[in-house]
């Protein structure tokens, strides 16, 4: 019995955890975009070194805006430009932006 209550115990206290998780805060992600803006929402832009095709990040899925920040934060994705801009973020900042992009129609 005492079994069960401790997994009951654990369960709610994960349950909680999670929901105590942040959220991305959309109004200061729109604050936060305007550095994205300068290569991300010019139309067919692509860098000159190294050549890269700069993506539409406007309406991606939240969780891949967060996961791509968060690897070029760490060095795991490699690029210049994003990863000086990633490592000016901290985790709050990342959820605010993928929150703010994802919720923005194609």
């Amino acid at each position: 019995m005492k079994r069960l209550q401790l997994v009951g115990l654990i369960a709610v206290a994960l349950c909680a955890a999670s929901a105590a998780h942040a959220e991305g805060d959309k109004a200061r992600g729109r604050e936060l975009v305007y550095t994205c803006n300068g290569c991300h929402g010019v139309p067919g832009y692509s860098n000159v070194y190294p050549d890269y095709h700069v993506p539409h990040i406007v309406g991606q899925n939240e969780q891949y805006i967060v996961n791509a920040l968060k690897a070029y934060k760490s060095g795991e994705r490699k690029h210049p430009t994003m990863s000086a801009q990633a490592q000016s973020l901290s985790d709050q900042d990342i959820s605010d932006i993928a929150a703010y992009l994802s919720s923005i129609a194609k």
